[in-house]
């Protein structure tokens, strides 16, 4: 029998707070069949970006964090078209960057109080991200391209720091929220629509002036940090890819959107490969075929994700240089 520490916690956080505070899908990101104990106190105890059980997986995903909302749905699907894997996937969701860091580290991480050791089957993050780690020989060949997303100006709800473009994040008095570019691939395709918005001097206006003035604040995980920040009051405004934003707003947080022209905006490639030594390498191939497919595909596109197309789409950030995958 699963029983729950959660509503007889003494420090249970408010109806509000469960809100406001990752996990934001309320369990359904969790693979596990047999959870035991549910321990989970919002803003204490929680490990929004780890998912499913260690004991014995058939198959470990590490994604890049940006579509974590899309993962409990993908997964529903794929283990009902191969029920083999029910309750047997695992997967994470933290920044591109530091789940290469992790691998590089072969698969050990610590969160809070615990470490653990795990390693992956296959990588997700943006085709150029993947396509290097294949040169490098961190994954084995070939990338397998999937879907495209585009940025927005993600803002909390009424929009109080009255952000209407890109233009408006260099103001002094608008607070920002804004992915570190030591942790967060998704600065390469930012600092790309801020050049053509307005050249280098709004980029280093986002990125220099107002982190020295304590006007933007860098992200560790953006996924998570900016809409929690944006919600507390903490920021006005914070470039995510859209379909964060969208997700936000899909389960009622307080949170909105500016769209972004498309001569402003950029575009990205999400990609994956199998892992080089994965221990569970066709798991993995069937996953990354499962990706491309029509249900697949459906699940992304709830979120405004588009399917790729090799033959139009490409990425649109490349101009600011290679992402560096810190």
């Amino acid at each position: 029998m699963t029983t729950s520490a959660y509503a007889d916690a003494p420090t249970a956080p408010t109806a509000s707070e469960r809100v406001v505070f990752p996990p934001w899908q309320h369990g359904e990101n969790n693979d596990a069949t047999e959870r035991g104990l549910e321990f989970t106190v919002p803003q204490v105890d929680v490990l929004a970006d780890f998912h499913g059980n260690l004991s014995n997986p058939k198959l470990v995903l590490f994604v890049g964090g940006n579509y974590f909302f899309a993962m409990a749905p993908l997964v529903k699907q794929f283990e009902l078209e191969n029920p083999a894997y029910v309750g047997r996937i695992y997967w994470e969701t933290i920044p591109p960057g530091l789940l290469v860091k992790q691998m590089k580290a072969g698969g050990t991480i610590t969160s809070g109080n615990m470490t653990w050791t795990v390693k992956p089957d296959a990588y997700f993050a943006g085709l150029q991200e993947v396509n290097d780690l294949i040169k490098e020989g961190l994954l084995g060949g070939p990338a397998i391209p999937y879907v495209t997303n585009q940025l927005t100006i993600m803002i909390a709800k009424g929009n109080p720091g009255k952000v209407q473009s890109l233009n408006d994040l260099g103001k002094p008095d608008v607070r920002l929220a804004m992915p570190n570019p030591e942790f967060e691939g998704v600065v390469r395709q930012i600092k790309a629509s801020l050049r053509k918005a307005g050249g280098i001097a709004l980029e280093a206006a986002v990125y220099d002036s107002k982190v020295k003035a304590g006007t933007t604040v860098l992200t560790h995980i953006h996924h998570r940090q900016t809409p929690l920040f944006l919600m507390q009051g903490i920021a006005d405004a914070g470039v995510t890819w859209k379909s964060e934003a969208i997700f936000q707003e899909q389960v009622g947080n307080a949170i909105s959107h500016v769209d972004i022209s498309d001569g402003f905006n950029t575009t990205a490639i999400y990609a994956g490969a199998v892992v080089a030594g994965a221990a569970h390498a066709t798991a993995a191939n069937e996953w990354l075929v499962f990706i491309r497919s029509p249900s697949a595909i459906g699940i992304f596109e709830r979120y405004g994700f588009k399917r790729y197309n090799k033959d139009t789409d490409k990425d649109t950030g490349k101009d600011i240089g290679k992402d560096t995958g810190k």
